[in-house]
């Protein structure tokens, strides 16, 4: 089984999916709801386009083609800050505010260390929107936790530095664990993988910001209206869990995110990477996959490794 493949296209594919719909309002969206893949919208892009999201997430992948290499996949993010590169058609779209600024923080010392913010109001999920490729490779070369989790934290200080975003990315590592290595039902990989996360994590203050998680059975039942789908990190992880627990396909899963409204592409992608994984590339809609633009390339990039 290929589980970037799966994964990979799961995320891309849900970033095209919520790309027309972001910044608008969960009630705007209801009035016309996502129920297929279409252009234009946001930014006017073509349907099958996808945003930053997916531009890191590739950019992430092919440095990792020779293996984990933070100074490689940090020039590899310039190359698509400064050259347009892993972009659908060679034009930067879309970009968070923390990401360009680390981005640039980068270009002028040249050291990965301090590049990343470290501001409790820089958690954004710019982090966790890319985080999957490190996650899959820490699972398939069979990373004791420790080590793992410390490579998740390196990788999303590139960029998002503060604790709360590496543990956002640590607690997203530890459900690509579980539903890649386990034999079960979704809701039980998820439950089980966010006991094992709240284990690990469990002397760090930060962890107080993901108390809603504790208890997946309390989590699963909130309403809709409890569920925030903006761009802070926390959010973001939430959401993106709320539609996995709520949902039975990958198809649902994803459209459920898009209508939650706001930050569409990227709750999307982070659920649809999961849900890749878990229901595999074979069970996300053919139609959608066939209009990913430079799918071949992605593809590509998810064999060679």
């Amino acid at each position: 089984m290929n589980h970037y493949k799966n994964g990979i296209m799961g995320l891309v594919v849900a970033d095209a999916l919520g790309v027309p719909y972001e910044f608008k309002s969960r009630e705007k969206i209801k009035q016309n709801p996502c129920v297929d893949m279409i252009g234009h919208g946001t930014f006017n892009v073509e349907a099958g386009c996808w945003s930053d999201d997916s531009s890191m997430t590739l950019a992430t992948l092919d440095s990792l083609q020779n293996g984990y290499n933070p100074v490689d996949i940090m020039n590899k993010f310039i190359d698509w800050y400064k050259k347009d590169a892993y972009t659908p058609f060679g034009e930067v779209f879309d970009m968070g505010m923390a990401t360009g600024d680390a981005m640039d923080n980068y270009l002028n010392t040249k050291d990965i260390t301090i590049c990343g913010l470290t501001s409790e109001y820089s958690n954004g999920n710019g982090s966790l929107m890319r985080i999957l490729p490190i996650c899959i490779y820490a699972v398939l070369q069979q990373l004791p936790v420790e080590e793992a989790v410390q490579m998740v934290h390196e990788a999303s200080s590139l960029t998002h530095a503060h604790m709360r975003s590496k543990m956002a990315c640590g607690i997203y590592y530890f459900l690509v664990k579980e539903i890649i290595d386990t034999n079960d039902t979704l809701y039980n990989r998820i439950q089980t993988a966010l006991r094992n996360a709240f284990t690990y994590y469990n002397n760090n203050p930060e962890l107080q910001h993901y108390h809603r998680l504790q208890s997946i059975d309390l989590f699963a039942k909130l309403p809709e209206s409890d569920i925030k789908s903006g761009g802070y990190v926390v959010e973001s992880l939430e959401a993106s869990i709320y539609c996995l627990l709520n949902n039975n396909t990958y198809k649902d899963t994803v459209l459920h995110a898009v209508n939650l409204g706001f930050d569409t592409d990227t709750t999307a992608a982070i659920a649809g990477g999961l849900a890749g994984l878990y229901y595999t590339y074979e069970n996300i809609p053919l139609e959608w996959i066939n209009t990913i633009k430079r799918k071949d390339y992605i593809l590509q990039l998810c064999a060679m490794i």
